[in-house]
């Protein structure tokens, strides 16, 4: 091989990794995406059987925990939603504002 053959191909090389090396990194933050979204879920159903069997206080804190799952998850809409229903269940329980 001459010189530019092997410069050819040691550029193809690095593109070639860097581009494989964002691929990986796309996906990485897609499945840690699809994890935080299923914690959120998870949170979610949590809330609802502290909700039909649970105390106020329990309500309350699994509340806050739905929040913080969809504060992690960077799901500002649900998030302010999920803030408003701990707010609520808070104050029935007795904590103050």
């Amino acid at each position: 091989m001459n010189l530019k053959a092997v410069a050819i191909t040691g550029v193809v090389f690095v593109l070639g990794f860097y581009a494989l090396n964002s691929l990986t990194m796309s996906t990485a933050n897609s499945n840690m995406q699809t994890i935080e979204n299923q914690v959120a879920d998870d949170q979610v159903a949590q809330y609802k059987i502290a909700v039909r069997g649970g105390t106020k206080m329990e309500v309350c804190v699994h509340a806050q925990m739905v929040a913080a799952a969809y504060l992690q998850s960077k799901d500002e809409e649900n998030y302010t939603k999920w803030e408003a229903i701990q707010h609520n269940d808070c104050k029935a329980a007795g904590l103050p504002e």
